[in-house]
């Protein structure tokens, strides 16, 4: 028996692990050299760029949070596109968070955790056919966790949360004390090397136009993750108390965090051995600190702690188009809208969702691994364009807060939806200086096709409703 009705089963401790749980766990290890690289091994300007994207990240989710304390229904993103600006708004906001911007992270992530897996095993290809086949493995067994049981999911979510902030923690406390009594840290604050010494170390560097733009945007991949906890609005107990809380008190748990563990990597390693040792840049760090069997145990928990943020991220993906069903929109809305008595799970979304991840872990590999990219021109880093992209769409969200939401004090009416729009249009800005014009362009047409498919659908089902009701 089905129905279309999700339970209530989750609290606030889930909700707060749930976005710190989906933010933390890869982005900080897989960016932490991309964002050094990026500015030179300048690790003052490397701290801004953590600083600058996490002040973004606590501007928006506040403006959110405000939203999330008045409103309550299916998905908390699309609820607040479709409460500000309206429904054909609020369905390609829905469209593109179901099917480019929440599967195109979730395949990142299960390559991430295969890669680290990789690392921890000794296997030095980490973009071969091993690490692959286990990048897949890894989608498929979260999608197995989400699928089955939304309470296990849970479960899973707050035990690699507390697991993940273990090595996070050991780090940035023992990494800066050492750091600070070996006087590694204050060389790595105050050494910058040229660019000569860093080609001597890695070959393939070439210094980038805008260092610190650049190392923003690589930021935004580690901090994003945060909107997806509004995906279980309808799953908390109490949403409307519980979601700010978790929104607002786990961003700034995730910053504080976040810039404690960068700053005790610089204790661990000097800049140069971090920039050379790409993938296995932070395991040396970790044995430097810990000796090489404590630093292998740490790397086996930054294994869980990706999974942990990619079991999160699969939690939205799965719900992806049953949240545009539940309105009567995306494609077959009453197919997706069903969900299991048994698992109490949208199993038909979370199936198509499923595919959608294995189509985007297939285009992340032919556009970013393989040795000679698949796609031409059309090839682009979907760790971070499409975030830049969701930045894009927020903006209309917040303006029309502004207009709208005459309830709000002055402050959360105008000033907070404002700054959140100076942070994401500051995120695209840097986005084109740092992908290049070209890049983001081809993204945009790849973007433009896809939600032109969604709109197709969203015209069927709307000539369908207008014919019901003339029927009736």
């Amino acid at each position: 028996m089905e129905n279309n009705k999700l339970e209530k089963h989750y609290g606030l401790v889930t909700a707060i692990c749930l976005v710190v749980g989906i933010v933390i766990g890869s982005g900080v290890f897989f960016k932490a050299e991309k964002i050094l690289t990026a500015t030179g091994g300048d690790l003052s300007t490397a701290i801004l760029a953590w600083f600058i994207g996490a002040l973004i990240m606590l501007i928006c989710s506040y403006t959110f949070s405000l939203m999330a304390s008045k409103y309550e229904k299916v998905n908390g993103i699309i609820d607040y596109a479709e409460t500000v600006v309206g429904k054909r708004y609020a369905y390609f906001v829905g469209w593109f968070v179901s099917v480019i911007f929440s599967p195109a992270l979730t395949s990142v992530l299960a390559w991430v955790t295969a890669r680290y897996t990789c690392i921890v095993l000794g296997i030095s290809d980490v973009v071969g056919g091993t690490c692959m086949t286990i990048a897949a493995f890894y989608l498929c067994l979260s999608y197995a966790i989400n699928a089955l049981s939304p309470r296990l999911a849970g479960k899973v979510q707050v035990s690699t949360t507390i697991i993940k902030l273990i090595p996070l923690l050991l780090m940035g406390i023992i990494g800066t004390v050492m750091g600070v009594k070996s006087g590694m840290t204050a060389h790595n604050f105050t050494f910058v090397p040229s660019a000569a010494e860093i080609v001597a170390v890695k070959p393939d560097y070439v210094p980038v136009a805008s260092p610190l733009l650049t190392a923003v945007v690589a930021s935004a991949f580690a901090y994003e993750g945060w909107i997806f906890a509004t995906s279980i609005n309808s799953e908390l107990k109490n949403a409307k108390r519980d979601l700010p809380i978790a929104l607002l008190g786990g961003a700034a748990i995730i910053a504080i965090i976040y810039i404690l563990y960068y700053v005790g990597l610089a204790g661990a390693a000097d800049n140069l051995t971090m920039i050379s040792g790409g993938e296995t840049g932070v395991m040396t760090a970790f044995s430097n600190i810990f000796g090489v069997y404590g630093g292998t145990l740490l790397m086996v928990f930054v294994v869980i702690s990706c999974f942990g943020t990619l079991n999160g991220l699969m939690l939205s993906s799965v719900r992806g188009l049953y949240s545009l069903a539940a309105r009567n929109d995306g494609p077959a809305p009453e197919i997706f809208a069903s969900v299991d008595d048994k698992t109490k799970m949208p199993t038909n979304s979370a199936v198509i969702g499923l595919m959608i991840c294995c189509g985007w872990l297939f285009y992340y590999y032919g556009a970013n691994l393989a040795e000679t990219p698949w796609f031409g021109a059309f090839c682009f880093d979907s760790s971070e364009l499409p975030i830049v992209t969701l930045y894009a769409m927020y903006i209309p969200i917040f303006f029309m807060i502004i207009v709208k939401e005459r309830s709000f004090n002055p402050f959360n009416r105008f000033v907070a939806p404002a700054l959140s729009i100076v942070g994401s249009a500051f995120m695209i800005y840097a986005a084109f200086l740092s992908h290049g014009t070209g890049t983001v362009l081809h993204y945009l047409v790849v973007y433009a096709v896809i939600m032109i498919i969604g709109l197709a659908f969203n015209m069927k089902n709307r000539s369908s409703l207008s014919h019901k009701g003339k029927n009736e």
